[in-house]
């Protein structure tokens, strides 16, 4: 058995969701609403007998590993950890070349999260930290909680000391980014204030420290540094807090600060992380993607942050996040605002500008545009951004805006951004996955065919709407599977899962667990008619896409020059258009 074998085989699916949301029984299954849409009707259902869950509102199911990565926000290694711990499974008895080097990280989390402890005990007993937190920073008890924070004492080795008492060697210490060697075992934080760097899921990974106004030496922010466990490339402050309210408000806001994120913690607007630096990464954005597709950037507007919102526009369009631009009262951050006005951060996040369109404003207020110089110094900036966009449609809106800005033909712009990304290296190029709203879109206009397949395999009383179907008309892998095996075994009840779909069991068992959700109560007469319905949509459907290629073909044919080759497709095309 492997380690997700293991923890499916002690954890149910009705416990572990009965974590995140109140399940109330509802015959054999168990429903609540929907804790990834705003239904007012629960619509959410848990199958104790399945071992999965199905959400109707939003079309999202699956196991209990597929429920943890959606709530979290994660991958599924993640979401493997988070259940492991559940479950009281130690991963690293499951043999493998990371089996040791898990161990190891787990020692690191344990130290990080002692030394959290320790710091924000510590910081009750030091009157300097408090007062600055509390007198200076205006934060409450609650927020000091939330976010741990700490104090590190001056003395040097008050932590090393804490953490040798309780069985960590200083080579543990150095390699969770505790502890120095430079002259002996040293505190890597001291005499600073500390707020702990925390995973997706609430676990500490490192700290940021800031000297105290009493202070004078060393920089003012110390960050730990890289270790197994922190990467500040994957690193966004405040997202174990911040998930809830990105789900609920729909959208995340990303500040350059940490003390921006507590602040607006503090001040009720809690879907707000902060990126490490302006340099927003691949990883950063795919943590909030799996949360909302709607992120909007708090940086500040000079050269620095123009080059890292620019450097996020392709990096955004490959992950599927519509990326925006906070405009903020020119000198001022966020905790500036928070502090003078809450109101004004809540009303400033909501009138975000679409990232392109902000760019393109930013230069235009810094060239000047009637000169011959400032309309090509805008065209360069401007073509830049527009070919790192992927979507042809978008690049020609903005070829046509920019010709208008320059006063220029459409063509002449059109010409320069081809000869601009002629130029550059296809590799540098963005091909990006399809975006994720596209996909559920595709999911939510396929879904009647995983209606078709459960009446199918539930109930054979309906199988003659099947007459005419090939398993090719489906789409998926999953689904052509499940069809192939209804159409080979179009006499055979469905009693238990066959090993031709044991590959695509999860699967198999949504759509049973949606039929009988959907058509148990139904009569044998009503679900044939049902049946028949879809499967005549389906038909449809396959007789357009049909239509399609050979609509492309022909034309593909017209223009090489092959006029045989398209008279006999389009002889194909009329038969078809005569069925």
């Amino acid at each position: 058995m492997d380690a997700k074998e293991e923890v499916k085989d002690r954890l149910s699916v009705e416990e572990v969701v009965g974590d995140y949301v109140e399940l109330k029984r509802a015959g054999r299954n168990l429903k609540a609403t929907s804790p990834f849409t705003n239904e007012k009707t629960a619509s959410f259902m848990v199958s104790p007998d399945k071992q999965i869950w199905h959400d109707f509102s939003s079309g999202k199911g699956g196991d209990i590993f597929t429920f943890v990565m959606e709530m979290e926000g994660i991958d599924f290694r993640g979401a493997l950890e988070i259940l492991a711990r559940k479950a009281g499974v130690d991963l690293s008895q499951f043999k493998g070349p990371s089996a040791g080097a898990s161990k190891q990280k787990e020692r690191l989390y344990e130290a990080a999260q002692l030394a959290t402890n320790y710091y924000h005990a510590t910081f009750a007993k030091n009157k300097t930290a408090t007062e600055y937190v509390v007198k200076q920073r205006g934060y409450n008890k609650q927020t000091i909680q939330d976010f741990k924070i700490g104090y590190a004492p001056a003395s040097g080795t008050a932590l090393t000391d804490f953490l040798k008492k309780r069985g960590f060697t200083a080579d543990e210490m150095i390699k969770a980014g505790l502890a120095t060697n430079r002259r002996g075992l040293y505190d890597l934080f001291r005499g600073r204030l500390l707020i702990p760097l925390s995973d997706g899921q609430g676990r500490p990974v490192g700290f940021t420290g800031r000297i105290l106004e009493a202070d004078d030496n060393g920089p003012k922010y110390l960050n730990t540094p890289a270790t197994m466990i922190y990467d500040k490339s994957r690193q966004l402050f405040g997202l174990h807090l911040a998930k809830e309210a990105v789900r609920k408000e729909k959208f995340a806001v990303v500040t350059e600060g940490n003390l921006d994120v507590v602040a607006s913690h503090q001040a009720g607007v809690k879907n707000v992380v902060a990126s490490a630096g302006t340099a927003l990464t691949k990883q950063q954005l795919l943590s909030l993607s799996r949360l909302t597709e709607d992120v909007r950037l708090s940086f500040d507007a000079d050269d620095a942050g123009l080059a890292a919102t620019e450097r996020a526009i392709p990096i955004a369009q490959e992950v599927g996040v519509k990326l925006s631009i906070i405009e903020l009262p020119a000198g001022k951050d966020p905790d500036d605002i928070i502090r003078d006005n809450p109101e004004a951060w809540s009303k400033l996040i909501k009138k975000a500008t679409y990232v392109v369109d902000w760019v393109l404003q930013t230069y235009e207020k810094r060239l000047d545009i009637p000169s011959s110089q400032g309309k090509r110094a805008l065209s360069d900036k401007a073509l830049e951004v527009i070919a790192r966009l992927s979507d042809p449609i978008e690049q020609e809106h903005y070829v046509r805006l920019i010709a208008g800005k320059l006063n220029v033909r459409i063509d002449t712009v059109q010409t320069k951004l081809d000869q601009l990304m002629n130029k550059t290296p296809a590799k540098k190029r963005n091909k990006v996955v399809p975006l994720s709203k596209e996909e559920a879109k595709k999911l939510t206009v396929n879904a009647f065919q995983d209606q078709l397949l459960g009446l199918n395999l539930l109930f054979t009383d309906v199988r003659t709407s099947l007459r005419g179907i090939e398993a090719v008309n489906f789409e998926g892998e999953e689904r052509r599977l499940v069809a192939d095996y209804i159409l080979t075994n179009l006499d055979s009840s469905y009693n238990k899962l066959p090993k031709e779909l044991l590959d695509i069991a999860d699967y198999v068992k949504i759509i049973l667990f949606k039929t009988e959700e959907l058509y148990g109560d139904w009569s044998s007469t009503d679900r044939t008619i049902e049946a028949i319905g879809l499967a005549q949509r389906l038909k449809r459907n396959a007789t357009q896409k049909r239509k399609q290629l050979l609509s492309e073909s022909i034309r593909r044919a017209e223009a090489a020059g092959n006029d045989s080759q398209a008279q006999e497709l389009l002889e194909q095309f009329h038969e078809l258009l005569n069925e």
